[in-house]
């Protein structure tokens, strides 16, 4: 399922043109990087968060920089399923289009115990990290079977560090949703929707923070570094990474 190969990124400032793309978690680290590169490509980004204050930071970095981004403020945490189907209703009626959504939304509270995990702190990364990606992609299935071209891309930890003692429901959440990429992948198969996941390598972000407090964040790059290989992954010329999970080569 995972490559490290590097297929050759999109760096073309059209690679996304006329391309409707929803990224989660747009306030965040990875998912900010996102949405700029999404717009510097072509994109039109509609930045999905409970954060609004620093969505809209994220949004006028877009804006002045000439592109037309939107704004979408949710919380995935509590968010049901008929919260995801008015949000596909409300891209359906303002763009009529969609051509991508990059999952970049993440919970983690932090390392401890099974047995010291209050149920609420187990099941919210769960939700998050793997029942919301799922329950948003599929009310939005409908609109990206209707283009030309579309990818679900899901932003994923690596299995073999958050799979140890104390990952709690995040570790089981990333576990999980390799599974669930691999299980969409193939039911999509044979059709115009892409599936693949995307997994960085170390980078500066606050979530990382939480789990690697001791280490000196200033060896690893900031997010953006990772941003191309977003762009390559939602870009006609991701279609041969269908199914798998990419660990890019970054650029800095």
């Amino acid at each position: 399922m995972s490559g490290g190969d590097h297929p050759g990124q999109s760096s073309t400032a059209d690679a996304l043109a006329q391309r409707v793309i929803l990224i989660t978690g747009a306030a965040g680290g990875l998912g900010s990087a996102a949405a700029l590169a999404i717009a510097r490509a072509g994109g039109q980004p509609i930045l999905l968060g409970h954060r609004v204050p620093k969505l809209q930071l994220v949004y006028d970095r877009i804006a002045a920089e000439g592109g037309d981004p939107a704004i979408y403020p949710l919380d995935l945490a509590g968010a049901s399923p008929a919260d995801y189907d008015d949000l596909a209703e409300r891209i359906e009626q303002n763009y009529g289009r969609l051509d991508g959504i990059c999952h970049c939304a993440a919970s983690f509270q932090g390392l401890a115990g099974l047995e010291n995990t209050s149920p609420e702190d187990f099941f919210r990364p769960l939700h998050v990290n793997l029942f919301a990606p799922w329950l948003l992609s599929r009310a939005c299935l409908p609109m990206l079977r209707r283009a030309p071209d579309s990818a679900l891309v899901f932003a994923i930890d690596d299995p073999d560090q958050t799979g140890r003692a104390y990952w709690g429901g995040y570790g089981v959440a990333v576990r999980a949703l390799e599974g669930l990429i691999a299980i969409a992948a193939a039911e999509l198969e044979n059709s115009v929707v892409r599936v693949a996941g995307f997994r960085p390598g170390p980078m500066r972000t606050r979530l990382r923070a939480r789990a690697w407090f001791g280490e000196d964040a200033g060896r690893w790059p900031e997010p953006d570094a990772y941003a191309p290989a977003l762009v390559h992954l939602l870009s006609a010329a991701g279609r041969a990474m269908h199914g798998t999970i990419w660990t890019p080569e970054r650029s800095d």
